[in-house]
């Protein structure tokens, strides 16, 4: 018995079509018009769209930085993603300091455990020793096939242009991709060191650490590297237009260089939101920045152009007002143990989060919520704003990452053959966003109070059933490890 989806409107990236998809053993295995009931649990879509699963190519779940560690895991977060319409991620996985790459692998294995939704992991490098850069064409054995970089947080995880430039060169070498944050870490050390010195430490500061200027350099620099190097490029969480520039001379000169943005960085800005009185600028602190309406601007039409090739979140999210249990005393004690353990010891204990940097900006934990909102938040901004058609729309947030990532075309698309990866969406549907609502495990939410129009109603993973209006029915351990392929196309 399979699923038949009947009388719906299917959206690609290339074309809107109404169509029947009938599934079977997860995977899609006819479209057309008129099939065959028989046999088959029916699904009437008349009046919604039907999408591929979205594909968040830019999450940190359960990650530890900034003295604690992120909420959503691959259990919570996945929940959320898909009640999003996100059926798939990849998250980082980070090379703890004088480890190796497999030992952080290892790590994030423990971590997906509980997975409801489908998964991949990047590599983060952080320490790039001469026995590391040894073990990165392992990683495609493991369908891990993109490494990433810091320019950014300096004496944390940045590393110097040399030990850059050789990644590129070995990542070229085995069809991997190299993705940076870029920022001048060496600037924003001296920028953000002033400031302090100043008296200057409430979060909007932040902002003044880390301006436009630092982004767009540094993304000069990786993109002039990747094109020495011949090797792929793709710079995350781009914010403004001095770092769009850069991009776009690089594409110019045919540099394999490619670039997301985040969909907090086309509504939230520094005048109002990061600028917010008291501490209530802390929710808002990310690196890079926020910025202003007019990157909101330039991020649009980079993003129509393709300048940009992707939407993702860089969900990273933190308690607003953490730190309810002694954790002061049990961080002591246990220097980077399993604050989730502890949670279960004690159910009133909530992890520190972005009051720790009270009185001083610099230790605000960086990051924000955004892995349920992403698709709602786009279509709402994007298609019923009338900057990008719902094919765009499709592209961006589901094929592109998939192509970019190597998961096409068994990921990002609604095609015969492909994962049964599906999600209805009601383009009429009304929702307000509020942390009452979300599912996230986060006691705030970045877009409270938006109306939107246009959300999914049902979600499926390879043809299962995740979820229907405001039920759940996914099962921890449900999700898979998506292995991808190398020599992925440059978009």
């Amino acid at each position: 018995m399979g699923i038949l989806f009947r009388n719906g409107t299917i959206i690609t990236a290339s074309e809107m079509v109404e169509a029947d998809v009938l599934v079977e053993d997860e995977t899609i295995k006819l479209i057309g018009r008129g099939i065959s009931a028989r046999g088959h649990e029916v699904v009437n879509c008349k009046g919604k769209y039907l999408l591929p699963g979205g594909i968040d190519v830019h999450t940190h779940l359960d990650l530890p930085f900034g003295g604690t560690y992120s909420n959503d895991d691959f259990d919570v977060g996945h929940k959320a993603a898909a009640f999003g319409g996100t059926t798939s991620h990849i998250d980082f996985v980070i090379q703890p300091k004088g480890g190796s790459l497999h030992d952080g692998l290892k790590t994030w294995r423990e971590k997906a455990k509980p997975a409801q939704i489908d998964y991949g992991f990047h590599m983060a490098i952080t320490d790039l020793r001469d026995d590391v850069m040894d073990e990165i064409p392992s990683l495609v054995d493991e369908g891990i096939t993109s490494l990433k970089l810091f320019m950014a947080y300096k004496n944390v995880f940045q590393v110097d242009d040399r030990t850059l430039f050789r990644a590129m060169q070995v990542a070229a070498k085995h069809g991997m991709i190299v993705m940076v944050h870029a920022e001048n870490g060496d600037v924003e050390e001296q920028l953000r060191l002033r400031l302090l010195a100043e008296g200057k430490t409430d979060p909007h500061w932040h902002y003044w650490s880390r301006p436009p200027e630092i982004e767009g350099e540094a993304t000069n620099r990786a993109v002039v590297m990747a094109g020495l190097a011949n090797c792929p490029l793709y710079v995350v969480h781009m914010t403004c237009e001095p770092a769009v520039e850069a991009l776009r001379r690089g594409r110019a000169l045919g540099y394999p260089v490619m670039g997301e943005t985040c969909v907090q960085y086309f509504y939230v800005t520094y005048d109002k939101h990061l600028k917010a009185p008291g501490f209530e600028g802390a929710k808002f602190v990310c690196s890079p920045p926020i910025r202003h309406p007019h990157d909101h601007d330039v991020l649009w039409q980079a993003v129509r152009e393709g300048t940009l090739q992707a939407v993702s979140t860089d969900h990273c999210d933190f308690w607003y007002e953490g730190g309810v249990g002694p954790w002061e005393e049990w961080a002591k004690q246990h220097n980077g143990g399993d604050w989730v353990e502890y949670e279960k010891q004690d159910p009133s204990y909530r992890r520190p989060g972005k009051e720790l940097g009270k009185g001083n900006f610099a230790k605000i934990p960086n990051g924000l919520p955004g892995i349920e909102d992403r698709m709602i938040v786009m279509w709402h901004l994007g298609v019923n704003g009338g900057k990008i058609s719902p094919q765009r729309f499709v592209e961006l947030n589901c094929t592109n990452p998939a192509k970019i990532f190597g998961m096409y075309p068994k990921k990002g698309t609604i095609a015969v053959g492909a994962d049964a990866d599906i999600v209805i969406w009601d383009p009429n549907k009304r929702h307000t966003i509020s942390a009452r609502t979300h599912h996230m495990r986060c006691d705030y939410n970045l877009y409270e109070g938006l109306k939107v129009r246009g959300m999914p109603v049902r979600v499926y993973q390879r043809g299962k059933l995740l979820v229907d209006g405001d039920q759940w029915h996914g099962v921890n351990g449900g999700g898979q490890y998506i292995a991808r392929k190398p020599h992925a196309p440059v978009l």
